[in-house]
């Protein structure tokens, strides 16, 4: 899986552009959960490139970007938890997951849409 690292508040207006063309997922992550471990675990096993071609995948790494999850909440409207998966799609979160919910089938028919 290429994930873009989402490492600069900056980027959130990037992919927000970027959102109007393609999808955006935004994966937050934190490496000091083992929920968080498998949720990301499971979805790299399942992703499928082919059929994931249409979203850009951005991987945020909470334990060093906190504040940019910060942004996202005020940004998207969605509140934080963690592991957590969101899907941008003309500027606005359409879809938000977290923990166990995390299910690359859900993804993929989001995706598609």
């Amino acid at each position: 899986m290429n994930w873009n690292e989402l490492s600069d508040a900056k980027q959130l207006e990037e992919l927000t552009t970027q959102s109007h063309q393609q999808p955006v997922l935004i994966f937050k992550h934190s490496s000091s959960c083992s929920i968080s471990k498998t949720a990301l675990g499971r979805l790299e096993r399942n992703w499928n490139e082919g059929e994931m071609k249409k979203v850009k995948p951005y991987f945020l790494d909470l334990l060093s970007y906190r504040t940019i999850s910060n942004e996202i909440v005020n940004q998207f409207f969605v509140e934080h938890e963690s592991p957590q998966i969101l899907i941008i799609r003309n500027g606005k979160s359409v879809y938000d997951r977290s923990h166990f919910d995390i299910d690359y089938k859900s993804v993929r028919s989001e995706i598609e849409k």
